[in-house]
């Protein structure tokens, strides 16, 4: 696994959004589901169950593919980062607004659009296969 940016990338990316969505639970605990003003996680992000539980599929597609194999780990991190770019895109329109129902703010906007970043540069970035030409 070390040997791999790629499967790396998906087992680290997917822990920290597992630790952040298992916490947004219990900091959310007792507002609706799709509450679109959550309750603050560290003071700067605003959660809600339902976002909790996009970040933890989120971060079990990651894990379990970079526990994987190096193919698995670049789909899931490419597709992820598509995920991430997507919320960080929707989080331009959605805030202050009644559809916005993963809870995101500002602070959730730029934690996904570096995610998408990382995600995306590693996953469509790293270990491709490079074929030379031999020539004579």
């Amino acid at each position: 696994m070390l040997s791999s940016p790629n499967r790396l990338t998906a087992v680290i990316v997917g822990a920290l959004y597992l630790v952040s969505g298992v916490a947004g639970f219990f900091v959310s605990a007792g507002i609706p589901v799709f509450a679109a003003t959550g309750r603050l996680l560290l003071g700067i992000f605003s959660v809600n169950p339902a976002g909790s539980a996009v970040d933890i599929l989120l971060a079990a597609a990651l894990i379990i593919a970079g526990l994987s194999t190096v193919a698995a780990a670049k789909t899931a991190n490419a597709v992820a980062g598509t995920a991430f770019l997507v919320l960080g895109i929707a989080g331009l329109f959605v805030i202050g607004t009644g559809f916005n129902l993963v809870a995101l703010n500002g602070a959730d906007n730029v934690v996904h659009f570096a995610s998408s970043v990382v995600l995306l540069a590693v996953g469509l970035g790293a270990e491709r296969s490079v074929t030379t030409a031999v020539t004579s």
